[in-house]
């Protein structure tokens, strides 16, 4: 069975950039319910989560659809959880210095990130990914497209998904983008990118 990940901190941890009501729902009804009809697709399947995107093909074709769009809506829920915590921190170790190098400093990267956020239309994720060889890019996917469908590792990611940031921001969406700065965590990106690089 597969199973969200447990929240990292407590409801309130993200306030007041995202209000207790807002990670409640989001977690306990969006995330969960991702999980949940996940499992009722491949209850005969013992294949890891994060392979699913790139094994789709072992799966009924009339079913396909469905276990990409819910497998993805619990591995982007996942990363997004991780992306963000009550204190904020910086990327480390390799990380840090590839995003220099990329990007000539941290707030050029945070800047280049946001302004991707903000052209992605309708509903969807900003991800920093990575390829194989450790080229970094900031990508805007839909839905719940996950870059493993496209060889591509995630690494950070914010939702931008109306059930993200609705119940506090409404249509300014651009606000909770870049409100959420302040409680955006780079320690798993940057141990995942040391891990692999």
């Amino acid at each position: 069975m597969y199973q969200a990940i447990p929240l990292p901190y407590d409801y309130d941890a993200l306030k007041p950039v995202i209000d207790k009501q807002t990670v409640n729902i989001h977690y306990n009804k969006h995330h969960q319910k991702y999980a949940e009809n996940l499992n009722k697709y491949i209850q005969d399947y013992n294949i890891p989560l994060n392979q699913i995107p790139t094994r789709i093909d072992e799966f009924p074709i009339q079913d396909r659809g469905q276990i990409l769009y819910n497998a993805g809506g619990v591995l982007n829920h996942d990363l997004y959880w991780q992306s963000l915590n009550n204190i904020s921190s910086l990327p480390k170790g390799k990380l840090s210095k590839k995003i220099n190098n990329d990007y000539g400093s941290f707030e050029n990267f945070k800047q280049t990130f946001i302004n991707k956020s903000k052209n992605l239309v309708g509903s969807g994720y900003t991800f920093l990914v990575t390829d194989d060889n450790g080229n970094l890019t900031i990508i805007n996917l839909p839905n719940q497209e996950t870059p493993l469908s496209y060889n591509l590792i995630p690494l950070f990611t914010i939702d931008l998904w109306e059930h993200s940031y609705y119940l506090k921001y409404q249509n300014e969406r651009n606000k909770y983008i870049e409100n959420i700065w302040n409680k955006t965590n780079f320690d798993y990106a940057s141990t995942l990118y040391e891990n692999l690089f």
